[in-house]
């Protein structure tokens, strides 16, 4: 596949085959979580099928907290790359990594001590606890590889390289799932097995990211063919010049000497003002199942099953959304970074076009096979509860997801161009509604309410950002200066 340059290239073709990869990478990604799901449920039962689902929304809050700082480290990653700042550009990677790594460790400890006191406050079933409490222990012991390796993928698509991530999520994947089957059918371990394969197989991804890295940010700045074709090329005098710019500004001898520091905290704090909004964004679906988890698990177990099944399936119909948005981000920053704002309005519409075909696709095959859909993750003998919560959840949200599209590509250009305030602020306004909504109607119209609020939010969350969007003032901002 020919590789496509976001500066320079056709808007709508450069945004589609920079984000194809990172649609198919997080496929697999949910793919194999949704086989941890389908094993669970099929090989040990209902109860663990729940357990598992009781921990997937705390779980996926800490992965979207990484999701959202990587974000934030690749905005300013690209920004410099895209202005030719290829010093500047490998220490903000450097700064990102160290000081993800102390937060991912930080959380680990939060995770380890806190899990069971969280999942007693959102009301988990007695039955399902203590598997819940195991699943959660072994995962927040992995969690730093787990929180790593999405920086790490973050970083991979703010430098261009969206397929390195696409190559070692497949192979993560595919042991991941090689693991369940071995862990639950052969050795017997249940939740544990299922966390455990997938500590080791991300872990192992991380080790692997590490190393490709390193080798990538080598090449920046050495005059061979391999560099120009694997980026946005060589630096040199136009380099040289921008960075004896940036060095005066910003009081910092780095270009002048060619030498560049390992950690800046200048940068530090441009990546926080990114990121933040950015872990809210990314986190809102996840914050909102954890939030109104409690008002599921007050419906039994069985319903909890149904849900959860449900909700699998959700996270891999919003993969090509978010993918989109993600990648509409690293075309904003890149855009941006070399004075190019117009070439940002473009590739919007192309986002807009591409996340309307995925809403056509993912809706018309949600509502042609939502039941046996359903019906993969949970065992014969099920509570009718379970396949009903199942199938009322996906043949009602199948006809929004478009409104999750417009609102993760509308999201991209404003978190690209580091345009934070409104942008953090639709995202609570989104989180705001869906958990009001859920807690305030559930005991009214039933468990339904938690998924009667999921378009309202998103929808909200679209309108404001694409005020700030229509208004161009985004346009006008950059967080580093050439």
């Amino acid at each position: 596949m020919k590789k496509y340059n976001m500066i320079t290239d056709a808007p709508g073709r450069s945004l589609f085959f920079f984000a194809l990869p990172m649609i198919l990478g997080n496929l697999f990604q949910q793919f194999y979580t949704t086989v941890d799901s389908i094993i669970v449920g099929q090989f040990v039962g209902e109860d663990a099928l729940a357990a598992v689902g009781a921990s997937y929304s705390l779980t996926t809050v800490f992965i979207m907290i990484a999701i959202g700082g990587g974000i934030g480290a690749s905005v300013i990653t690209s920004q410099y790359l895209g202005a030719g700042l290829y010093r500047k550009m490998k220490t903000s990677v450097s700064t990102a990594l160290i000081s993800f790594l102390v937060l991912s460790l930080l959380l680990s400890a939060i995770g380890l001590i806190g899990n069971k006191a969280i999942l007693t406050g959102l009301n988990t079933p007695e039955n399902i606890l203590s598997d819940a409490v195991l699943y959660l222990e072994i995962y927040f012991l992995g969690l730093p590889f787990l929180f790593m390796y999405n920086i790490l993928s973050s970083i991979f698509n703010a430098l261009g390289n969206s397929r390195t991530p696409l190559y070692l999520l497949i192979f993560s994947s595919l042991l991941n799932i090689g693991m369940d089957l071995v862990m639950v059918r052969v050795f017997h371990l249940g939740v544990a097995g299922v966390a455990i394969a997938t500590v080791i197989a991300q872990g192992l991804s991380a080790v692997i990211s590490s190393c490709l890295l390193l080798r990538l940010l080598k090449a920046y700045g050495e005059e061979t063919s391999e560099t120009k074709e694997a980026g946005a090329g060589t630096p040199g005098a136009g380099e040289q010049k921008a960075e004896a710019i940036y060095a005066a500004e910003h009081g910092t001898a780095d270009a002048d000497t060619g030498k560049r520091t390992l950690y800046d905290f200048s940068m530090l704090g441009n990546m926080i003002k990114v990121a933040i909004p950015s872990m809210v964004q990314q986190s809102i679906v996840s914050i909102g199942m954890l939030l109104v988890q409690s008002v599921v698990n007050g419906f039994g177990s069985s319903v909890l099953a149904g849900y959860t099944a449900g909700m699998r399936i959700e996270s891999i119909c919003i993969v090509p959304m978010i993918a989109t948005g993600n990648a509409v981000s690293t075309f904003t920053a890149q855009n941006l970074g070399a004075g190019q704002p117009e070439r940002v309005r473009r590739g919007y519409l192309a986002g807009v076009r591409m996340v309307a075909a995925f809403a056509v696709l993912i809706c018309l095959i949600l509502t042609v096979f939502h039941a046996p859909i359903i019906n993969a993750f949970l065992e014969e003998g099920s509570d009718a509860a379970a396949f009903a919560t199942g199938n009322a959840y996906l043949t009602f949200i199948a006809f929004f997801f478009v409104c999750i599209g417009m609102k993760a590509i509308t999201d991209g250009v404003l978190r690209g161009a580091g345009d934070v305030v409104v942008f953090t602020l639709a995202n609570l306004v989104n989180l705001a509604i869906r958990v009001s909504f859920a807690f305030g109607f559930a005991g009214i119209i039933g468990v339904e309410a938690v998924w009667f609020a999921v378009p309202m939010g998103w929808t909200t969350n679209f309108v404001i950002s694409f005020i700030r969007y229509l208004s161009g003032k985004w346009s006008r901002k950059k967080l580093i200066k050439v």
